[in-house]
């Protein structure tokens, strides 16, 4: 079942949450919509699911080429789930899990039989079937997770949409849930949608990614695209930590504080612009190691995980953040204090609403 919304906006009083937002899912996709808070993402989903209603004058909602804007939530077939579980806390495991079914119409109503056989198969999928019978104050938090997903899943809904489902868990136990979901999808195949805040989450789960900024989608891409491609200034700042440099471009030259670089994309008078650069794009030497090489101190190193990562003074004044393998700050020796050479290898230029 595919989703698509066009045109979509959303008002609250003055303050525009959705501004004529247009976006399609595929048949059996995993979408994260992925912004920070204010965005516009939580208003979507709802919006999507029944749970509010856009402005007048929005376009159509449809799963797959059926028009569902003037259905109520109940005629959606939507599965739901929150970041707090809602789960009947007088319920057990087995009883939260069996409601949707048990409270459908007569005639569409399962057995007693069926309604069994259906939410232990659900529970086993999920690795919960020995906790049927307890109550949800005796589940941890990513167990409460993993029966209100159960629970959705229970009345066959035609999409899912989730609500940053994980944000109300601990570090590990969410990161453990990611694999657990993107598992899960590939054995259902379900169109689903999830709402975060967490770049890494959406980057690792997710199909593809929507970027959504001040109510508007920002970019709409795989997660290799939107991070390694990024079409807006935002979406480079937003995913991932990255280095901003002030500068000018033109006649073929960018310079932008420590930074000298080629730039083919203006040869005429030079304009303001910015340049971006992960931590993880420069090298780092003892000596320079080509004409765009810049001089820099070390002022702090964190050396723990995999990776190191360097705070830099550069000779321009420019603070720099600089990550590299352990294997190459062991051989490079540093310590705080340290003077090194730094070379970008990839530099990302905005000039105004133009950037290569």
């Amino acid at each position: 079942m595919s989703i698509e919304v066009r045109n979509i906006s959303k008002t609250f009083g003055t303050f525009p949450a959705l501004r004529n937002v247009s976006l399609r899912v595929p048949t059996g996709e995993l979408v994260a919509l992925l912004g920070p808070s204010g965005s516009g993402k939580t208003t979507l989903l709802r919006i999507i699911s029944g749970l509010e209603t856009p402005d007048r004058g929005s376009g159509p909602i449809l799963f797959h080429t059926e028009d569902v804007a003037r259905r109520r939530v109940g005629e959606r077939r939507v599965g739901f789930v929150f970041q707090h579980y809602a789960l009947f806390r007088h319920m057990t495991v087995f009883d939260n899990v069996a409601f949707g079914l048990r409270v459908r119409p007569k005639p569409l109503r399962p057995s007693r039989e069926q309604v069994h056989t259906r939410v232990m198969e659900l529970l086993r999928l999920v690795q919960l079937h020995s906790l049927a019978d307890r109550y949800p104050s005796q589940l941890s938090g990513g167990q409460s997770q993993r029966v209100a997903l159960v629970r959705a899943l229970a009345v066959e809904p035609a999409v899912l949409l989730l609500d940053e489902p994980f944000g109300a868990l601990d570090a590990k136990v969410r990161k453990e849930l990611r694999v657990w979901l993107r598992r899960l999808h590939d054995e259902l195949h379900i169109t689903s949608v999830f709402v975060t805040h967490d770049q890494e989450e959406a980057l690792e789960v997710a199909d593809r990614v929507v970027v959504m900024n001040d109510g508007r989608i920002e970019q709409i891409g795989t997660p290799d695209e939107v991070f390694h491609q990024p079409e807006t200034e935002f979406v480079m700042s937003f995913l991932g930590s990255v280095n901003l440099f002030h500068g000018r471009v033109g006649g073929g030259k960018a310079s932008f504080g420590p930074i000298q670089v080629q730039y083919a994309g203006r040869e005429g008078t030079a304009v303001s612009a910015r340049a971006f650069v992960r931590p993880h794009d420069f090298d780092v030497d003892l000596q320079p190691a080509g004409p765009s090489s810049f001089a820099a101190a070390v002022r702090h190193i964190n050396s723990a995980g995999p990776q190191v990562r360097l705070q830099l003074t550069a000779d321009s004044g420019d603070a720099v953040e600089v990550e590299m393998t352990q294997e190459r700050y062991r051989a490079l020796a540093l310590a705080p204090g340290s003077r090194i050479f730094v070379t970008p290898r990839q530099v990302k230029i905005f000039v105004a609403d133009y950037s290569i």
